[in-house]
């Protein structure tokens, strides 16, 4: 199989995974701006191989749950569920607002778990699947300021200040605000999203290690997100404290799990840790 068609079979299935109804040939081709053709060949062995479905009265195609399937056994694999969920659990009781933690993968991060916390008025429940656009979210912010400055940019640069999906109002839009945005962070020792990833949302968020060592790599991130009206400045200390201890007992955990899948996110400096666990 050549590049261009595992990219071709990449790019449906991305596509596919964002449908919540089949979809016709036809459709799916005009959208990703492919030959019809070449759509409907990938079509056929993705559903022969299983990964896509296609209705037989209708004939248009989804994806089939083995994608799903084995992402929850890569999880599991990982161990991710059992060490994380119990800790998230208690921090969204404690702050009382929707928690999640992501990981590290290359030069991106992965929602892996989620808790929450909200019993009253509004409630933030997005989607596990959305993308984690790294210089709007505090997730991607808390990361990326453990990065030496030039690495940071570098990764969003490649991408662009644009996302698949609609940002919010206060999204950074260049390489002067990003670079300010994790100056800030790096400084107070949490990130922040004001209307950034989505309007009408503010999050907060840290790191978390891959042990309790001074020079352990980071693992992930964690945060506390919810409706504007109860994210605010002022209780911005009290979601980073929370977040910090929530963190400290994740990575606690997270050495041990290591030690025994042998598996380990990207490193940073210890400098880089220090600064943002100040």
């Amino acid at each position: 199989m050549t590049v261009a068609a595992v990219d071709r079979c990449l790019i449906i299935l991305e596509a596919l995974a964002g449908e919540s109804e089949p979809v016709e040939l036809t459709d799916l081709a005009h959208r990703l701006d492919m030959p019809a053709s070449a759509v409907h060949r990938t079509l056929a062995t993705l559903v022969d191989r299983g990964w896509v479905v296609q209705n037989r009265g209708t004939q248009r195609y989804a994806l089939s749950l083995r994608m799903s399937t084995l992402a929850f056994r890569n999880l599991d694999a990982r161990a991710v569920p059992d060490v994380v969920q119990s800790v998230l659990d208690k921090l969204a009781r404690e702050t009382r607002e929707y928690c999640r933690l992501a990981i590290v993968e290359g030069e991106d991060l992965v929602w892996v778990a989620r808790a929450q916390g909200a019993v009253l008025g509004l409630r933030y429940d997005p989607e596990m699947g959305q993308e984690i656009v790294l210089h709007a979210t505090a997730n991607g912010k808390a990361w990326l300021a453990t990065l030496p400055e030039s690495e940071a940019l570098r990764i969003v640069c490649a991408r662009g200040f644009t996302a698949r999906r609609p940002l919010g109002p206060n999204s950074a839009s260049n390489v002067d605000e990003l670079r300010a945005r994790l100056a800030e962070t790096r400084e107070r020792g949490f990130a922040t999203s004001v209307e950034e990833a989505e309007a009408g949302t503010g999050a907060v968020a840290v790191p978390f290690f891959v042990g309790p060592e001074v020079d352990a790599p980071v693992a992930g991130t964690m945060s506390v997100a919810g409706p504007l009206v109860r994210i605010t400045p002022e209780r911005y200390a009290e979601f980073a404290e929370a977040l910090k201890r929530a963190a400290r007992e994740v990575s606690e955990i997270w050495s041990l799990r290591v030690r025994q899948r042998s598996y380990r996110p990207a490193a940073i400096s210890a400098a880089g840790r220090d600064k943002v666990e100040a």
